[in-house]
């Protein structure tokens, strides 16, 4: 018997774990999750959620950047998520490989350098033509971060499915 030839390559079974992870998520607008990954093992991952301790029932979901009392101030992202739920050597996500799931904000750009992850695998860019994302390309740029965006491919043989909440292969 041949062996299988449609397993998953890495990128796609890394990111399908960020994409598990997004779904933890109790944001009702954006649900993003992170994976971080040395040599193809994983040593953290993260989603986009309140902080520890602070009761999601309590959370105010508001997305209006309008109305004061909204998610934005209170919100932690899931790629600073994935960097702090790692619990190791600070010095060991240096030339870490970053997956996730939505494009990374300026102030998760920020850390992701900070920290010396050199490398960023995304599945969307929803707000590719934004100013925040245009200075997030400009300090990962800057810092000699690599991105890119997985493959068309893969964003069209793989979806979330919310009812129910399982990862489809179409």
């Amino acid at each position: 018997m041949d062996a299988r030839e449609d397993y998953l390559n890495w990128d796609e079974a890394f990111m399908l774990i960020a994409s598990v992870m997004a779904e933890r998520s109790k944001d009702p607008n954006t649900q993003v999750g992170a994976c971080l990954v040395k040599d193809n093992y994983i040593l953290s991952t993260g989603y986009n959620g309140a902080p520890i301790g602070y009761h999601d029932d309590l959370f105010p979901w508001n997305n209006d950047p309008n109305n004061p009392v909204n998610k934005y101030k209170r919100v932690c992202h899931a790629e600073s998520n994935a960097i702090d739920n790692f619990k190791g050597n600070k010095r060991e996500l240096e030339n870490l490989t970053l997956y996730c799931t939505l494009f990374p904000c300026p102030e998760c750009a920020k850390r992701i350098v900070q920290n010396g992850i050199k490398k960023i695998i995304y599945r969307e860019d929803k707000y590719h033509d934004s100013d925040d994302n245009a200075v997030s390309r400009e300090i990962l740029d800057t810092c000699g971060v690599e991105y890119k965006q997985l493959g068309e491919e893969f964003r069209k043989d793989y979806n979330i499915s919310l009812k129910p909440r399982i990862l489809v292969k179409k």
